[in-house]
């Protein structure tokens, strides 16, 4: 039978990371293709913790640094094992090379992690906009990662040029591949709430990831009183899993600057605004929020960092802008346009059906999958480094 091990950093949290998200469809395309899924990990579960059990797919907990492992794993005999984040291969890519050199060993990679590093350190330094250092020890070590691994998947087109441009990393051991949606039905689309049934603003996020923190901060200091005094009877809804005191305290009802928490239904409080924002300074890889801001019809007012990687050639659905005061005209244009915010709505669907849809990437996917196992010897010979 064929297996697949993942390696993963934190059991998946769909409701609360793209990275959960992204986690799952990647094993259920593995299940589509007759795997058994088995998932092993360090990390305890959550309360916002995905029930892989009911999905069939098994769970082990694995030790850091311990011959358990290298038991467990050659007598599991993996076809392929895949690596949750570059520091799980590091942990422990050599024991599997150890144990089950005929596995394939494919590397998740989620974001490039230090891009995503670099682009902070250059945000608190002030550093000119462009002045991004990637020669970094992180730099090295997830690079290495990439270089140990079969194959690495890539989210973002922007990241794959990158690795190809600046690093000059071989083209057969990158793989881009970037979130797998399920198509959205006309009869969906005609569904959901429209312009004059929504209102209010709203940010979603999870509240572990620095990029997402700072954006609320942005927001209560510098964007949210612009746009409050523009539109004085809009809210902002802010929703998110693990939110810091600091960040309940900015909670404000007279401003209303609404501090949510988690959003256990995402699809309802998604359909209800009227904006998604996401103003993010920092960052890398794709925001998840925004393609389910994108799936549910809700235009979007982000940065060029949240906008990374997701429209390519289309126009936008909504609006990119950088600088604080152009933002918040832009929401409150977009709050109050109809037409301007229907054809965002429009933007949207056309970049899900044409960038994102499942049917595009899985198949061909699955087809390397099959070439990289039938010629494993050949491909690793090709990767010298």
């Amino acid at each position: 039978m064929l297996k697949l091990l993942v390696i993963g950093q934190t059991f998946p949290e769909p409701s609360t990371t793209a990275a959960g998200r992204r986690m799952m469809q990647l094993m259920q395309l593995f299940d589509e293709e007759g795997y058994k899924v088995i998932f092993a990990t360090t990390a305890s579960k959550s309360p916002y913790s995905a029930d892989l059990e009911a999905l069939g797919i098994h769970i082990v907990s694995i030790e850091l640094n311990a011959s358990s492992f290298d038991f467990l794993i050659s007598g599991m005999n993996p076809s392929v094992v895949l690596f949750d984040r570059f520091n799980t291969e590091e942990q422990f890519g050599w024991r599997v090379a150890e144990q089950c050199p005929k596995a394939l060993r494919i590397l998740d990679t989620e974001d490039l992690h230090f891009l995503r590093k670099a682009r902070q350190e250059a945000f608190k330094s002030k550093a000119e906009a462009g002045e991004v250092s990637l020669l970094t020890d992180i730099a090295k070590r997830e690079l290495a990662s990439i270089f140990r691994s079969d194959l690495s998947l890539i989210i973002s087109e922007v990241e794959m040029d990158l690795l190809y441009t600046r690093f000059k990393m071989p083209r057969e051991i990158l793989y881009y591949l970037p979130f797998l949606e399920e198509a959205t039905s006309e009869e969906q689309k005609n569904a959901l709430p429209k312009f004059k049934a929504r209102k209010h603003f709203m940010m979603i996020g999870n509240f572990q990831h620095m990029p997402n923190l700072d954006a609320v901060v942005y927001l209560k200091k510098e964007l949210w009183p612009g746009i409050k005094k523009q539109l004085p009877k809009a809210e902002l809804h802010i929703y998110g899993a693990y939110a810091p005191q600091q960040m309940l305290a900015l909670h404000n009802e007279q401003q209303g600057f609404l501090i949510k928490g988690w959003a256990k239904e995402v699809d309802e409080v998604m359909q209800q605004a009227k904006i998604c924002l996401a103003p993010l300074r920092f960052g890398a890889g794709l925001k998840g929020k925004l393609i389910d801001a994108m799936r549910h019809g809700t235009p979007s007012v982000t940065t060029r960092i949240g906008a990374e990687g997701m429209y390519g050639n289309l126009p936008y659905a909504g609006e990119v802008q950088d600088v604080a005061e152009d933002f918040i005209n832009a929401c409150a244009h977009l709050y109050t346009e109809e037409k301007d915010w229907q054809q965002a709505q429009e933007n949207g669907f056309q970049i899900m059906d044409t960038r994102f849809q499942k049917k595009h990437f899985s198949e061909a996917f699955k087809l390397k999958l099959k070439q990289l196992q039938q010629n494993l010897d050949a491909h690793r010979e090709l990767n010298f480094m």
